[in-house]
């Protein structure tokens, strides 16, 4: 079991850490995941490659700090609503 910790840009409110969470728990390999919204970190635990994560984050807007664009910007705000709704 590895513990991958991934800082990420846009995380803004509940909506977004549910989004995530709920996006990562579906991945192969991902067995818990925790996030700190005040240092926009993201702790997975489980046996999921850490590129395969910080892809996934990255298509829902949340890329790795230093990633971010006015795209990412957008889709953070598509998935916070939807993780809102949820």
């Amino acid at each position: 079991m590895m513990i991958h910790n991934i800082a990420v840009e846009n995380i803004k409110c509940g909506g977004c850490v549910s989004s995530i969470k709920n996006a990562l728990l579906k991945i192969d390999g991902v067995q818990n995941v925790n996030i700190d919204k005040d240092t926009e970190t993201v702790t997975i635990d489980g046996t999921a490659e850490k590129t395969i994560l910080v892809q996934a984050l990255s298509k829902m807007g949340y890329p790795e700090k230093g990633n971010n664009d006015l795209l990412k910007k957008a889709k953070s705000y598509v998935s916070c609503a939807i993780g809102k709704m949820n």
